[in-house]
């Protein structure tokens, strides 16, 4: 018999389970399927006229066959109910089931303490395939994860546990083999499918150079591809890493669901004691001319049988699980139900710029420097010092000096500052390369031109005085211009960048999708902006992907992360990560949240007023135990059939 959704919930929404755990619970499934067959063909023998003729037979075989048909599905749910005992919970669903049973058999209504046993089991069983069904997209993550690489050495091929593959080895995928590590093409070109990893439907072409993230599938022909990542540090291994900890990040929805079990459960406990005590206290008054206690007894049974909250109690996880699930087929993982609800709250979308709107990808536009120093010591000096970054700035510089032959001189002890650009020593003197908030912080004086000009600036400056500055020039990914108009079809009109760039450069491209834009921002302006929103009662969204992103991640209401060139510390601090970097995909993300947080609304009021209006009438005798039972596993089939209905949903914003 399944562990029950209260005693093990954690352990039913471990989101990817290994080959021994599935095979083990697969087996379970099995036992149960089979205990239930035995359980309703004793059940439905014992109740036709040929069982009572053999029964009259025999002294107490009615009462013996019924409970040989009780064993097989009521032994499980009686040694769960000790386990739990065992930890500590006193009160469970195991315990009103065991104690509904025992009632029936106590007032000789034997087909009935079955019943409720073997319609409870299939509830359960219903609920353990409901799980495994929503376990599908995530397990899908699993058969993307190797178990050997083909490892190019100069001797052959080898096949290598992944774990053992060392940053810059040379692999062999094969077609129709997923890409085991993250890699980089080394030759020629290839087309891959990167629907499990980016939720895209369409192949995309790689060519020399390119990143290609493990996951992702060979179509065509074998490829050789250079490891740029560990496998540990790998897409999936990453993917399904957040994925198993988002079971561990409860909704608040569904922590009040597990609070409110604890006390329903005694309290229903109490109330079935109290139908049966009540009447009886009022026969010894004399307010009743008589008292059938069986027929309480009976009610209380009743009462105890419909009151399990197993449909309440499983179908909220359930909701969230299959909102994760259905995010991750689109490229996008939540950390947890809590971020489902908060992104589903968003009235307000706040982006970075560079990297988040924009490609990310520099060019740079020219070059101006003092009279007395050369571009060649200008630039080599800059990209010097930017080489120890990873900002798409910084690698604009370092690529454009590459390309036109500049070799860097030696600088050391340098030092990133987030939100202002790099410090460092050249010739025993203090060399500085950033954006002109550097420039003022150091008190280096700078005409003023530099606050003029358009486009993105790194300004550089050596022992106190500006040596020169390049202008580079980002473009406007293809997709952010959609993305904010499906925001305001979502009813979400507050839109804006917040960056550090310059603000005429935040102004050209919130210009260009016609949003706010507030530039020369450092990463405590950005959080004390978020946080007067959060003052004025706004729930806030921010969508980032820099090292200098992670405190105004940590600050807003949920943030959002671009995966595939985000930092770590970026993705890590996110509530949310979107694998492809598509900005439209955070409304995707916004209309799944809705859709989860509408379903699980839907659940618990369906529950809620069903699970009420079937007690009442159990505890007035309007309903026999068939009938609670009944009534109590379809509660059960609609509320996890209408959570599983999110897996099905589409959520297409192109």
């Amino acid at each position: 018999m399944p562990e029950s959704a209260t005693g093990s919930l954690s352990d039913r929404q471990g989101c990817v389970m290994n080959k021994t755990t599935t095979s083990r619970i697969k087996i379970k499934i099995m036992v149960t399927v089979v205990s239930m067959v035995v359980s309703a063909a004793m059940l439905a023998f014992g109740m036709t006229p040929y069982a009572d003729m053999l029964f009259a037979s025999f002294a107490h075989a009615r009462a013996l066959w019924f409970l040989a048909a009780f064993m097989p599905v009521g032994l499980p749910v009686i040694a769960s109910m000790f386990k739990q005992m065992a930890r500590g919970v006193w009160f469970s669903e195991f315990m009103l089931m065991t104690v509904a049973s025992a009632g029936a058999f106590y007032i000789g209504e034997y087909p009935e303490g079955v019943a409720v046993m073997l319609f409870y089991t299939l509830g359960e069983y219903l609920q353990h395939r409901a799980v495994h069904k929503a376990h599908a997209d995530i397990e899908a993550l699993l058969g993307l994860r190797s178990l050997t690489v083909t490892v190019i050495t100069p001797s052959g091929a080898v096949e290598t546990p992944p774990q053992e593959v060392p940053i810059g080895s040379t692999i062999e995928v094969k077609a129709g083999q997923s890409v085991p590590i993250d890699s980089r093409m080394s030759r020629g070109e290839a087309l891959f499918d990167t629907s499990m990893v980016t939720g895209e439907s369409i192949p995309r072409l790689f060519r020399e150079g390119d990143k290609v993230s493990s996951g992702m599938i060979v179509k065509e022909s074998a490829v050789r591809l250079v490891t740029v990542e560990s496998y540990d540090r790998s897409a999936v291994s990453d993917m399904v890493r957040m994925v198993e900890e988002a079971g561990r990040r409860k909704a608040r929805t569904e922590l009040f669901i597990r609070r409110f079990a604890r006390i329903y459960t005694p309290a229903v406990m109490l109330g079935a004691v109290l139908i049966v005590a009540v009447p009886y206290m009022m026969w010894i008054c004399g307010l009743y001319a008589s008292f059938d206690i069986s027929a309480w007894i009976y009610r209380g049974v009743v009462f105890l049988a419909v009151s399990c909250p197993c449909a309440l109690v499983m179908s909220v996880p359930l909701s969230y699980f299959g909102g994760i699930g259905v995010a991750s087929r689109y490229g996008i993982l939540f950390k947890g139900g809590d971020s489902l609800d908060a992104v589903a709250a968003v009235d307000t979308v706040l982006f970075d710029k560079t990297g988040t709107l924009t490609n990310g990808v520099f060019d740079v536009q020219s070059v101006v420097c003092a009279s007395d120093v050369s571009e060649h010591l200008m630039v080599g000096l800059t990209a010097a010092l930017e080489a120890a970054s990873t900002h798409p700035v910084a690698c604009a510089v370092v690529r454009y000096a590459q390309k036109e032959g500049i070799t860097a001189p030696e600088v050391v002890d340098t030092t990133e500052i987030a939100g202002y650009g790099m410090t460092g020593s050249y010739r025993g003197k203090r060399l500085l390369a950033g954006n002109l908030s550097l420039l003022k912080r150091e008190n280096i004086t700078c005409p003023d031109e530099l606050s003029q000009a358009g486009g993105s600036l790194v300004a550089c400056a050596y022992d106190g005085t500006l040596i020169g500055y390049i202008l580079l020039s980002d473009r406007l990914k293809d997709d952010a211009p959609d993305t904010v108009r499906q925001l305001r079809n979502l009813g979400i009109t507050d839109i804006a960048i917040l960056s550090g760039d310059k603000q005429q450069a935040v102004d050209t491209v919130a210009g260009k999708l016609a949003i706010e834009g507030h530039g020369n921002m450092l990463p405590g302006h950005k959080a004390a902006y978020i946080e007067a929103l959060i003052r004025k009662g706004r729930k806030t969204a921010f969508v980032g992907d820099g090292i200098n992103d992670a405190p105004v991640m940590a600050t807003a209401g949920v943030s959002v992360a671009m995966g595939r060139h985000g930092s770590d510390v970026a993705v890590q601090t996110a509530d949310a990560v979107i694998e492809s970097d598509e900005p439209y995909k955070v409304t995707t993300a916004i209309m799944i949240g809705r859709a989860t947080v509408s379903v699980v609304r839907q659940n618990v009021i369906f529950a809620l007023t069903v699970k009420l209006a079937v007690l009442l009438a159990g505890a007035l005798g309007l309903v026999s135990i068939w009938g609670a039972v009944l009534a109590d596993v379809g509660v059960l089939v609609l509320v996890v059939t209408n959570a599983l209905r999110i897996l099905k949903m589409k959520f297409d914003t192109k």
